[in-house]
């Protein structure tokens, strides 16, 4: 009996597995960068993000997260508790505000040798949009950052 019921219990949990569907990952792209009111040892911005949905479902949100790091190192996070959604096979451009403190800017600053320069430092970006206990999308951009006019400068 114990063996009939342990396997009725394994039966039901494969198949609401499969009740699933799954998803293919977002593309996310960083597509604007503008100041905000800051205090006074921090800076902030408000990151904006390309989000594209490539699955056949929409995606809805109702809360964004995101960590910047930049040569190895903790920059930037912030999180928007705002809510919307993507629909299918569409994008939206998301607005999230992030907070870099002075601190974290010198121990940026620290980090970089005498001869590396502010030109191709490599960048990642975690996050996440949360949609419930099963909905959370999470995405990773990895990539190379490029400050303009940043090309002669060294540190």
């Amino acid at each position: 009996m114990r063996r009939l019921i342990a396997l009725s219990l394994l039966l039901l949990s494969l198949s609401a597995c499969a009740l699933f569907p799954s998803r293919d990952p977002l593309n996310i792209n960083v597509v604007g960068i503008e100041p905000l009111p800051s205090q006074e040892l921090e800076v902030r911005f408000a990151v904006k993000l390309r989000v594209q949905n490539p699955n056949e479902t929409a995606i809805d949100y109702n809360g964004v997260a995101l960590n910047l790091e930049v040569n190895g190192r903790q920059l930037a996070s912030g999180v928007s508790d705002q809510s919307g959604s993507i629909p299918r096979f569409s994008e939206a451009v998301v607005v999230v505000p992030v907070s870099i403190s002075a601190f974290t800017v010198l121990r940026q600053t620290l980090g970089l040798s005498q001869t590396q320069t502010l030109d191709n430092l490599p960048y990642v970006l975690r996050g996440k949009l949360a949609g419930g206990a099963f909905g959370t999308m999470r995405f990773v951009d990895r990539g190379k950052l490029s400050l303009p006019g940043a090309t002669n400068a060294t540190w």
